[in-house]
């Protein structure tokens, strides 16, 4: 199955019945760290509801940090996020509190880019030029310059441990 289909250049994509349905089925299991080792739960006050709103999400190491790439654009996690000021939680087989900055758009290409290696790395390259297509609307060779000219659709957040 493909992924769902991020590539238009919208505002927001909301995701497909079929894909929110997964995402409930990803919660437990990278909460409990079942899922794949950079896959996490992050969970963020809803910015209407108050309510805690938990989404699995790859957590993407780059340069020794760690960042979250929304492949859905303005999504509602990333509203949520705005809202909360950066305040969230990270679970995977515990509980971290975190901050999450987000990059300014001239500062996402390399980051998005290493999001894609992973998926190579994860998944394999037939998976990983769906992907760049599905989520990115890129081709399967996609260098960092052709990634700088979709950033302003791709929130990037780095993500800042609270201890």
């Amino acid at each position: 199955m493909d992924p769902q289909d991020y590539s238009a250049r919208t505002a927001y994509r909301r995701p497909a019945p079929w894909y929110r349905r997964l995402n409930r089925l990803g919660v437990p299991l990278t909460s409990l760290g079942l899922a794949p080792g950079d896959a996490v739960t992050l969970e963020v006050q809803g910015r209407r509801s108050g309510k805690a709103r938990r989404l699995p999400i790859l957590r993407t190491p780059y340069r020794g940090e760690d960042y979250l790439v929304s492949l859905s654009g303005e999504s509602e996690w990333v509203r949520n996020v705005r809202a909360a000021d950066g305040h969230a939680t990270i679970r995977r087989r515990g509980t971290q509190d975190v901050h999450l900055v987000e990059l300014p758009p001239g500062a996402r290409a390399p980051v998005i880019a290493e999001y894609v290696r992973r998926v190579v790395d994860r998944s394999g390259p037939a998976a990983a030029e769906r992907a760049n297509r599905s989520y990115f609307g890129l081709g399967p060779n996609a260098s960092v310059e052709d990634i700088e000219g979709i950033v302003d659709h791709y929130p990037v957040f780095r993500i800042t441990y609270e201890h």
